[in-house]
């Protein structure tokens, strides 16, 4: 059969046949009438509107979904704001720790500097006091964060409610809910301050440097102002000294008696090779200047003299130990005829003697005109007072001649032993202060070595993990969102063509955690709050510097403080009296390998954001049935209430203890000022209009 209608020539095949109403919508010529026109502009009309109608509903149906990751969304930025903070007090209170340590260590080595005993002990007590603030600050931003996190699920509930009604306003729909935190409470562990380091660290060690470092430093000023007196007698006095008197005296050639304008490079062995080659010339050229009996006793006194002498100072020895010790003997040679007495010149057996009229006899030489009679051995001085031998009338040797010798040279600016006996009290004060010397630095090396195991030990316990934080929402946020049935279609969608319909009730849940913003990895949340400060600006001297190492010690909390060391040697570095070679510099040096070579754990400063996650994931964490648990969820919301009434109804319990207005978390005090800044969160605007 044919369906349609003749065109053109042909006949309509329903004319004059039963068409049962169909000529109500085609006319008898084939053509539609009207009635048919109007019908399908209806029906086309209703279906329009119809499909207009469903695609409303299914936009305002699957709108609840978008609203519960927005508030999913939300409740996770509080949970971002307490990382932030509890990320700035953790870098504070290490930061602290380390300045406080160094500047403890710094105050050791400014009393390892022999006179600046007292500017060390100052330092020190700057150094404990930071590490007391370091110590009072941990505990308020414990307690602060503590606060902050049992706040924390109040605050998630709030915010993400808060985002709730804002799209039911905006959306003329009525929306019920709010985001829980996973864990629902805090699994942090508070204590910020983990690190036993005493505030007191290295104060036994610098007040005992700086008292040791004060004997040393009087020992070394003892020390050299006894080699300057030595050097002054031996080189320095004008117009006499020894090396004047040993060139003038005894002709000795540049070589034998050399001259030294300073006491660089001067010790006290120079005036002992001086001495020796003095005598020795000086005996050796020693003659009677006439040929009078009285003269060649003198001349033959001198020339004992100088015998006994160069003996002397041939044994005597300069000796610079390896430990920094000197082993000096510079022998005293006798001044006067009681001192001759007690030497080996008056018992040496060196004097001639004669058989004259049957009494022997001690001449001061066989060329004594007085020696007539045959030879009788030699004897001593002391022979003569012992009675075993008289005195030649003629050349009237004794011991006052012999000790008129020394007495005149020693007691005469113009004479050699005046300068040599001069020389030999400071080598002997010299070689006193100097061991006394070496012996404090040795104990002050000790005490060096002990402050910086001290120091060693505090850093590593400052190396130590940093803290895991674990707050509500750690595990991520999972929000619930509830909707009514009372709403129906817009009238202009339904007024004149569709009855009016209403939308389903419905729920949805979502969740969010927080991740890594790769965006922040330099401008991290530490550097924003750095650079927020102006707490350094205006200081000069310590507090400067102090600042300055503060400063660097922050920055370096994301980096696991791989410039520690060059701060710490720099700082170090800026002291002023710390001398190469010294106790204080080699400390110097220990403590700033120390600190280059500690190990800190790397902490990822990028800022935290937000981003949805399937709320499965989150139940894993807590060891929830997802589920049974989002089930369990939708049946336990109500259908109004409060923030923290419907955190209630859905098991979690929450309370307030951060108030409604700015919450000081702590005071931060700047190291090595007076001054302190509040550390405040405005909680007003973490939770939004609520």
């Amino acid at each position: 059969m044919k369906i349609g209608l003749a065109r053109g020539i042909h006949k309509n095949p329903f004319k004059n046949k039963a068409t049962f109403g169909l000529n109500l919508f085609i006319h008898e010529e084939g053509g539609y009438t009207s009635l048919t026109v109007a019908s399908a502009i209806l029906v086309s009309l209703c279906l329009v509107f119809g499909i207009a109608s469903i695609s409303w509903l299914n936009s305002r149906s699957s709108e609840v979904q978008r609203v519960a990751d927005a508030a999913a969304l939300a409740g996770s930025n509080a949970v971002t704001a307490y990382v932030s903070v509890a990320q700035v007090l953790d870098a504070c209170v290490l930061s602290m720790g380390i300045t406080g340590v160094v500047v403890s260590a710094a105050g050791l080595v400014l009393a390892a500097v022999p006179g600046l005993g007292p500017a060390g002990l100052e330092v020190g007590q700057v150094g404990t006091k930071i590490l007391e603030a370091r110590q009072r600050f941990a505990q308020k931003s414990a307690e602060g964060l503590s606060k902050f996190e049992t706040t924390l699920p109040l605050l998630v509930a709030t915010n993400s409610a808060s985002c709730i009604a804002a799209n039911s306003e905006e959306s003329n729909i009525e929306y019920v809910g709010c985001a829980l935190p996973f864990p629902v409470s805090s699994q942090t562990n508070f204590a910020l301050d983990d690190a036993e380091i005493a505030p007191e660290l290295l104060s036994e060690q610098t007040e005992k440097m700086s008292e040791v470092s004060d004997r040393a430093d009087k020992e070394a000023e003892a020390a050299n102002e006894a080699r300057d007196a030595g050097w002054r007698a031996d080189c320095g006095d004008k117009p006499y000294c020894l090396w004047q008197r040993a060139e003038t005296l005894a002709g000795l050639t540049p070589s034998q008696n050399p001259w030294y304008p300073t006491t660089d490079g001067w010790n006290f062995g120079i005036p002992l090779m001086r001495a020796r080659a003095y005598y020795a010339a000086r005996s050796a050229a020693e003659a009677p200047q006439n040929s009078t009996a009285g003269e060649l006793t003198n001349s033959c006194a001198r020339k004992a003299f100088y015998d006994y002498a160069l003996s002397q100072v041939n044994n005597g020895h300069y000796i610079e130990q390896a430990d920094g010790t000197v082993d000096i003997s510079l022998p005293t040679l006798p001044r006067n005829t009681s001192e001759v007495r007690k030497t080996s010149l008056y018992t040496d057996r060196r004097w001639p003697c004669t058989m004259e009229g049957g009494v022997r006899v001690l001449h001061a030489s066989t060329d004594c005109p007085g020696a007539t009679g045959p030879s009788s051995g030699t004897s001593s001085l002391s022979d003569i007072d012992a009675g075993s031998a008289s005195r030649c009338a003629t050349c009237d040797m004794d011991i006052t001649d012999l000790g008129r010798v020394p007495a005149a040279s020693t007691s005469i600016e113009n004479g050699f032993e005046y300068h040599w006996k001069a020389i030999c009290e400071a080598s002997e004060n010299y070689e006193a202060h100097k061991n006394e010397l070496v012996r404090f630095e040795a104990e002050m090396k000790e005490i060096a070595e002990d402050g910086a195991d001290e120091f060693d030990k505090a850093m590593d316990e400052l190396a130590g993990e940093r803290p895991e934080l674990c707050p509500p929402g750690a595990w991520g946020c999972v929000s619930v969102v509830y909707r009514g049935e009372s709403i129906i279609t817009p009238n202009e969608l339904t007024a004149s063509f569709l009855s009016g319909s209403e939308l389903p009730q419905g729920a949805a849940i979502s969740a969010a955690v927080l991740a890594p913003d790769e965006a922040t990895a330099e401008n991290n949340v530490i550097s924003r709050f750095f650079d927020g400060l102006s707490s350094g600006e205006g200081l000069v001297g310590l507090p400067a510097m102090i600042c300055e190492l503060w400063g660097t010690a922050l920055h370096a909390y994301g980096s696991a403080y791989e410039s520690i060391g060059s701060a710490v040697g720099d700082f170090l570095g800026l002291l002023d009296g710390v001398l190469g070679g010294s106790v204080a510099a080699d400390l110097r040096e220990m403590l700033t390998d120390l600190a280059g070579s500690t190990m800190f754990a790397p902490t990822d400063l990028r800022m935290r954001k937000p981003v949805l996650t399937n709320s499965q994931n989150v139940f894993d964490k807590a060891g929830l049935s997802g589920m049974g648990e989002a089930r369990r969820l939708i049946e336990r919301l109500p259908s109004s209430g409060s923030p923290a009434e419907l955190a209630a109804a859905l098991g979690v319990e929450v309370r307030n203890e951060l108030g409604t207005g700015a919450f000081v978390v702590a005071e931060l005090p700047i190291p090595g000022t007076n001054i302190s800044i509040p550390l405040s969160i405005d909680i007003g605007s973490l939770v939004g209009a609520s």
